[in-house]
């Protein structure tokens, strides 16, 4: 892979407003001159992402993460810088011309990812190649045309077919230049026997009209295909398996179309399948998402939470769909979502609701959802005979297990009060059968993240001012500073900032300059930035340069009296040194004497 010009890098910045960007992914809410989400790099409850518009930088003051927009886009898009320039440069439509450069592990790697990207857009293409013109897919029109989905719904969702073939789709594969390896890495085939992967591979997907599975960006990820009949023991719906590109936890489907509904409507209604999802959306109901399965996971309810804060869950009537609304609930509560349930009734589903008695209604079950835990009470409740004590109690500490997992004190403390008040007994009797509470997870409980080591204070206070004002910098600029570097241990940012063409009033050079750092080193610079610098920024400068510049000097002058004592100099090497520490020792008593502490004040 090449290298990307550094103009190029800057015209890329420059015309990627990091606002824009970030809030093209999740919801920003204006806090004065910044902006705030919730970090989607950690765990939290209340937001401490913040983007600065004048420096065009983020900044996580809770994870520490921090950057310009090039890292913000990798970090989210889990893609390499050159990757991210690229990204932001076809969004501004400025054209990449990259320099001749080394190939590196990491560049292969970000080449295969490319690779399954294009296979899976391509295949996606060939799907929905098959439903549109082939006399194959008949089948396939016709259920389609019997849910009510019409040709253009079909094309905005790009539904496809996949041939009732053994390897129909790995022929076209091939034939379209993939490698066998990229191929079943993609999951687009499968392996006839798991223990010998040179043993020969069939496709997946046989028969199935197919849905393509979108990251939030809207990059083809994955596939899931559903069965045309339904008098089968087949399994109904097939997912791809996880691959690079596809982690069925994270994944909620249809997210790419419906996050501008869920933010506007700020309440997610969360359905089982494709189907039902796409007939909701095209009904007009478009805050609505789907799970990559049946029961919500942890990181599933954390992206939910950057658009919402509330979810109405639309799960089947059945015992698999009550069983799935109730391991759905720890990980939403645990992200502070308020639940409720929209009960189906037996046989219906949300697309054969909103079929029958159209999106009106479907709205007003909505609406009417009770609070989960007034639902799930009363499905415990209601079948139990309560005069009969064993049954009481057995009901009793069924509903203990569940309550143990709400996390919020005010939330259990009202839900122990509905149970108990149902069950006829006291809070604190049925209270006293709760299991111990598991902790919440929480921001604190994420892994630290690798933050750079910070300089120590004097040469941090530099390196802020030398980002953050001209007339600082320039002085800096105007001392012997790549000497005193030298010799100042822990300098090496100060001279990198100092070394660099930066220009403090553009933030596309600030871009440009954080683009040149590790993560690390971006997180921290990041911080710096958003610091308050003082008012007399070059009186403070030249203060803390005389602190740094002092041990420098002595330095030298004991290196040089030093010298002098050794024998053997001859009188001109003695005469030369005698003018150094002179020198020195004059430097030395021009300083005024340094104090922090009105560098500070000053």
């Amino acid at each position: 892979m090449g290298a990307i010009p550094n103009h190029i890098i800057e015209q890329v910045a420059s015309a990627n407003d990091i606002v824009e960007v970030i809030g093209s992914y999740f919801p920003l809410k204006r806090a004065g001159s910044t902006w705030k989400a919730l970090c989607p790099f950690h765990q939290e409850k209340s937001p401490s992402f913040t983007v600065n518009p004048q420096r065009q930088i983020f900044k996580c003051f809770g994870c520490g993460e921090g950057g310009g927009v090039f890292k913000f886009v990798g970090l989210y898009e889990h893609i390499s810088f050159p990757e991210a320039v690229k990204k932001l440069a076809a969004r501004a439509g400025i054209p990449v011309i990259e320099e001749q450069g080394g190939n590196s592990e990491d560049d292969r790697q970000h080449e295969a990812r490319r690779t399954l990207l294009r296979l899976h857009a391509e295949a996606a293409e060939w799907f929905h190649e098959n439903l549109m013109k082939r006399e194959l897919a008949a089948s396939a029109r016709d259920y389609l045309k019997k849910r009510g989905l019409t040709t253009e719904v079909a094309k905005s969702w790009q539904l496809g077919f996949a041939p009732d073939s053994w390897d129909a789709c790995l022929k076209w594969a091939l034939d379209q230049g993939y490698k066998r390896s990229a191929i079943l890495q993609s999951g687009l085939v499968k392996l006839r026997d798991e223990e010998r992967p040179e043993s020969d591979v069939y496709d997946r997907f046989r028969s199935r009209l197919m849905f393509p599975i979108c990251n939030d960006v809207g990059e083809v990820i994955a596939f899931s295909g559903r069965i045309l009949s339904s008098d089968t023991e087949t399994a109904k719906y097939l997912n791809s398996p996880e691959t690079p590109l596809f982690r069925k936890g994270s994944v909620l489907f249809g997210l790419q179309k419906t996050k501008r509904g869920l933010i506007e409507a700020d309440c997610a209604i969360v359905c089982e399948g494709q189907l039902d999802l796409i007939t909701l959306f095209e009904a007009g109901l478009t805050n609505v998402v789907a799970p990559q399965g049946t029961a919500f996971t942890e990181g599933q309810a954390r992206i939910l939470k950057r658009y919402v804060s509330e979810v109405v869950l639309c799960f089947d009537a059945d015992a698999a769909g009550q069983k799935a609304a109730e391991r759905s609930l720890e990980p939403l509560l645990e992200n502070n979502l308020i639940v409720r349930v929209a009960e189906m009734p037996p046989g219906e589903d949300p697309d054969s609701l909103v079929r029958k008695e159209g999106a009106g209604k479907f709205g007003e079950r909505i609406a009417a959802a009770r609070d989960f835990f007034d639902y799930w009470i009363e499905r415990h409740v209601s079948p139990a005979d309560l005069t009969n004590l064993n049954t009481k109690m057995q009901v009793a500490r069924e509903l203990a297990e569940t309550v143990a997992r709400v996390h919020d004190p005010l939330m259990r403390n009202e839900v122990i009060s509905k149970v108990s008040a149902r069950l006829g007994v006291s809070s604190a009797d049925f209270a006293g059968l709760l299991p111990k509470p598991q902790r919440a997870r929480n921001s604190s409980d994420a892994p630290p993240r690798t933050v750079a080591p910070a300089p120590r204070h004097e040469i941090a206070m530099l390196c802020l001012l030398a980002l953050r004002d001209t007339d600082a910098r320039n002085f800096l600029l105007s001392q012997e500073w790549p000497e005193v570097m030298e010799e100042t241990p822990g300098s090496e940012m100060l001279a990198r900032i100092l070394s660099s063409n930066l220009r403090l009033d553009d933030p596309a050079s600030l871009n440009l300059f954080l683009s040149s750092l590790t993560s690390e080193e971006e997180s921290l610079v990041s911080a710096w930035l958003l610091q308050k610098k003082p008012p007399n920024a070059e009186m403070v400068a030249r203060d803390w340069w005389q602190g740094l510049r002092q041990p420098a000097l002595r330095r030298r002058l004991q290196a040089a009296e030093s010298r002098l004592r050794l024998p053997q100099l001859n009188p001109g090497e003695v005469a030369a040194l005698q003018k150094q520490v002179v020198d020195l020792r004059g430097q030395l008593d021009d300083f005024s004497r340094f104090s922090p502490a009105r560098a500070l004040e000053s």
